[in-house]
C-alpha cells in the first residue's frame, strides 16, 4: 500500500498534474484570503473557506482523473490487478497518494494563519477545524471520484464526469431550501455536502458531520474494489 501511495505521489510530480493542482490552489486560496481577511479587515477564514468549497469540487477530478483510468488506457492495470497485493491495499494507496497531494495544497491555509496571527489575535481553533473539514471534503471527493475513475479507460471522461459530479453537488447546495416537496427537500438535505461542511468552518465540531464524510469515503473505496474484483475477473 505504501508503495502504491508513494508511486502515485511520484506520478503526480513528474507530471503536470501537481503543479497545475497547487498552482490552482494557491492562486484561489491566495485571492480568497485577501479578500475574506486583508480585504474586510478581518481574522476570519469563513469566506475563504466557503467559496473554496466550490473551487476543490472542480479540483478534485483533475487529481484523481488518471487515477484507474490512465491505467487501464496504457494496459498496466492487469500488471497492478494480478500483483500480490490486495484490493484494498490497491484502492487504499491510490485514494492516499491522491489525498496527500489535496492535503499539501490544504497547508497553504497554516501559512495563512501564520501570517494574520502577526497582524491581530486569531482564533486557532476555528482554523483549525475548519482545516479538519475542509480535508474530509477532499476525502471524500477524491473516494467519489477515484470511484469515477476505476469505471471508464479515458482520463477525459473521468474528469467530465467527476466535474458532472461536482455541478450537481452545488446545485443541490442551491436548490435544497428551494424545493417545495418536503420527502425531496429532506433528501436533499441529508446528501447535502454543504451543509455539513458549513459546520467546521463555523468552528463547530460535530461527530455526525465527521461519520458523515468518513461513511462516504468509505462508502465509495469499497465500490471502486467491487468495480476493479470485476474486471479482475472478466
Amino acid at each position: 500500500m505504501i508503495a502504491i501511495m508513494k508511486r502515485e505521489l511520484s506520478a503526480y510530480f513528474t507530471s503536470a498534474t501537481a503543479y497545475v493542482v497547487l498552482a490552482l490552489f494557491l492562486f484561489s486560496s491566495g485571492l480568497l484570503f485577501n479578500i475574506s481577511t486583508f480585504g474586510s479587515n478581518s481574522t476570519s477564514f469563513y469566506v475563504a473557506f466557503m467559496w473554496m468549497f466550490f473551487v476543490v469540487v472542480f479540483i478534485v477530478p483533475i487529481i484523481t482523473m488518471k487515477s484507474f483510468a490512465d491505467e487501464k488506457r496504457r494496459k498496466t492495470d492487469q500488471a497492478l490487478l494480478t500483483s500480490p497485493v490486495s484490493l484494498v491495499e490497491i484502492v487504499t494507496g491510490k485514494f492516499l497518494g491522491a489525498f496527500l497531494l489535496y492535503a499539501i495544497g490544504t497547508g497553504i491555509f497554516l501559512i495563512y494563519g501564520v501570517v494574520v496571527s502577526f497582524f491581530a489575535k486569531l482564533e486557532w481553533s476555528v482554523l483549525l477545524c475548519s482545516v479538519l473539514g475542509f480535508l474530509l471534503l477532499g476525502a471524500a471527493l477524491i473516494a467519489v471520484n477515484v470511484f469515477i475513475s476505476s469505471l471508464t479507460e479515458s482520463t477525459v471522461v473521468a474528469a467530465v464526469a467527476g466535474m458532472g459530479f461536482a455541478l450537481a453537488v452545488i446545485l443541490i447546495y442551491f436548490f435544497v431550501n428551494n424545493v417545495s416537496v418536503e420527502w425531496i427537500a429532506a433528501v436533499l438535505q441529508k446528501i447535502n455536502l454543504m451543509g455539513y461542511y458549513e459546520n467546521f468552518i463555523y468552528g463547530i465540531l460535530s461527530v455526525s458531520d465527521v461519520v458523515f464524510f468518513l461513511s462516504l469515503t468509505a462508502l465509495f473505496l469499497f465500490f471502486t474494489g467491487r468495480s476493479l474484483d470485476r474486471r479482475r475477473w472478466s
